[in-house]
């Protein structure tokens, strides 16, 4: 099941928080640089984000969350797309993806990910998006970041 999550919820905002250090402690590993700012972040800073969330759920259990913004008419922007490190590689991302394409179905969208994130990066690549750069945050380590552009017609007609 796939929901809006609500962070006012404390304990949900809890298990968010958990969840997020968990999955970008795995990132940091993955491309050795820890300084990933939602990996730094406290609860406080997670309840005043102004991102929207969705929530994956095993049974009752939140697995897994993406958090987007809207900048513009066209365009919806992923901020974090999380797993918990415990459930990975069960289509949880997959599905956060897709349920966010349907209910955001914008001609334009971006994601970027640790340029040595190699199942960030597949998962991306696999769903149509394209790299369009790299930025270097620390010495031996850079981003990556994509677009995908839909030519979709019930996706293209605002544009």
């Amino acid at each position: 099941m796939i929901t809006p999550l609500d962070l006012t919820d404390h304990t949900l905002a809890e298990r968010l928080l958990q969840i997020q250090h968990a999955a970008y402690a795995v990132e940091a590993e993955l491309i050795g640089f820890d300084g990933i700012p939602p990996l730094q972040e406290d609860l406080a800073g997670l309840v005043e984000s102004t991102e929207d969330w969705l929530g994956r759920y095993d049974g009752a259990l939140l697995v897994g969350a993406v958090a987007y913004e809207l900048p513009d008419d066209d365009t919806v922007e992923i901020s974090r797309l999380i797993v918990d490190p415990a459930h990975a590689r069960r289509g949880h991302g997959k599905a956060l993806l897709d349920h966010l394409d349907q209910l955001e179905p914008r001609p334009v969208s971006l994601v970027s990910t640790g340029s040595a994130n190699t199942p960030a990066v597949n998962l991306y690549k696999s769903r149509g998006y394209v790299e369009t750069g790299r930025t270097t945050i620390a010495p031996g380590t850079q981003l990556t970041h994509f677009q995908r552009r839909r030519t979709d017609p019930a996706t293209s007609a605002k544009a």
